[in-house]
């Protein structure tokens, strides 16, 4: 038998605290040596989460001498407990409510969860979740809005698609974008009053203008009749909440650029990996900062983003689908984008993408280019003086094992039925 050095430290923290928290209350557990130091001794208090309250709590804590404050994700109620603390100069850890499962058979009240988050934690059974800085934190607030009005504004261009249908009225079977300006402007003149179908379909733009005669038969329903007043009431209104979430859009832009000023090398650093642009790269910057000494590999920095293969194994044997598992959404939505995006071009990733796409399958090619681009991040933010360089579409060419690929061709032809002897050139 051969014993390992650990690097674990699991000597219990002198002084720590614990917040059961809700929406009204948190119950606080603080867990100190007792005089003689060889006991350990507990308090238990409720608290109201108003913010004088929560003050007065973050200064008592102080005053013990507490050395980390642990709380657990419920809901958007930790924030408040937890920013106070943070500006008071405690250690607030933030921690997954499912690393502090009770044990079967255990009562639970609001002070019961709150002395056994304390225990685990004087422990150091914890791990604590990622909360980036206040001007992070200010930057993914505006890139998640803008997510979320993006959304809105896409359903409510399906509404208006499935209006027109409803109308009999075929616009986006000739238009690929019904929203763009020679389908703008034809809704516009449906709002008007106009009903010839040949005076809208003149008013094509562009390359529209070779669909005229499609553009005719796609109104003909107007001389039916099947374009009323509900319908240019509805199209109204939802025209409107498109053209409102555009200018919202266009203010949240506004906001991410200036916020985005103190990073503009960084930007300009993500800007240079296909199918990352400027949009995107300031999501990635919101969801995972610039410092990444909070992620000491880029294996780690994937495996908070869950783009690494879970592991679940027993008995020597792999358990499940090695599943990535639930991570960051929004960094996820994005690193998804960039990878079909990257599929697009003539680059290494793209290359990679394709030929991913032909043995597993899109959905697992997205995450491998994805968890590809997250790890370029990584080596990128974590050396400012770093510049992305492309391996080239060619690479897995150019560096394929000959013997690997003498293999495959031997196994192809012995599949179809011939027997392969092979003899060096001369």
């Amino acid at each position: 038998m051969v014993f390992v050095e650990s690097d674990d430290d699991e000597q219990i923290i002198e002084r720590v605290a614990a917040l059961d928290i809700g929406k009204a209350e948190v119950v606080c557990c603080v867990r100190l040596p007792s005089a003689n130091g060889k006991r350990r001794v507990q308090e238990v208090s409720t608290h109201s989460t108003m913010v004088t309250s929560l003050c007065e709590l973050a200064n008592r804590l102080v005053g013990l001498g507490v050395e980390r404050v642990v709380m657990e994700a419920t809901s958007d109620y930790w924030r408040p407990p937890f920013y106070l603390f943070e500006a008071h100069g405690l250690d607030p850890w933030l921690v997954n409510a499912k690393d502090v499962k009770h044990l079967p058979g255990r009562p639970k009240t609001d002070k019961l969860d709150a002395v056994w988050l304390c225990k685990v934690a004087e422990r150091q059974m914890l791990r604590p979740s990622f909360v980036p800085p206040e001007e992070f934190r200010r930057l993914r607030d505006l890139t998640r809005y803008r997510v979320d009005l993006v959304v809105a504004r896409t359903a409510e261009k399906s509404r208006v698609e499935k209006l027109l249908e409803e109308a009999c009225l075929k616009l986006s079977v000739v238009a690929t974008d019904i929203f763009g300006v020679s389908g703008r402007a034809m809704m516009a003149a449906l709002i008007a009053g106009e009903r010839d179908p040949q005076v809208l379909a003149k008013l094509a733009r562009g390359r529209m203008r070779s669909k005229i005669r499609l553009l005719q038969e796609a109104f003909a329903g107007l001389r039916l009749g099947t374009f009323g007043d509900h319908h240019r009431f509805m199209l109204t209104q939802m025209l409107s909440r498109v053209d409102a979430a555009d200018a919202d859009i266009a203010a949240i832009d506004t906001q991410i650029e200036a916020q985005l000023a103190p990073f503009g090398d960084a930007v300009a650093q993500l800007d240079e990996i296909p199918g990352i642009g400027p949009a995107a790269a300031a999501t990635i910057i919101a969801e995972t900062g610039v410092d990444m000494s909070r992620f000491p590999t880029a294996a780690h920095l994937a495996s908070w983003a869950k783009f690494a293969p879970g592991i679940n194994a027993s008995a020597g044997k792999n358990k499940g689908n090695g599943s990535t598992g639930h991570g960051n959404r929004y960094l996820a939505r994005i690193l998804g984008e960039a990878a079909v995006g990257a599929g697009r071009t003539d680059t290494f990733l793209g290359a990679r993408y394709r030929r991913l796409t032909r043995r597993r399958g899109k959905k697992k090619a997205i995450v491998a280019v994805g968890r590809s681009i997250l790890v370029i991040i990584w080596h990128l933010l974590a050396d400012p003086q770093s510049r992305y360089q492309d391996l080239g579409a060619h690479h897995y060419d150019q560096h394929v094992n000959t013997l690997t690929k003498k293999r495959n061709h031997i196994r192809q032809l012995e599949a179809l039925g011939y027997r392969v002897t092979l003899e060096p050139a001369a």
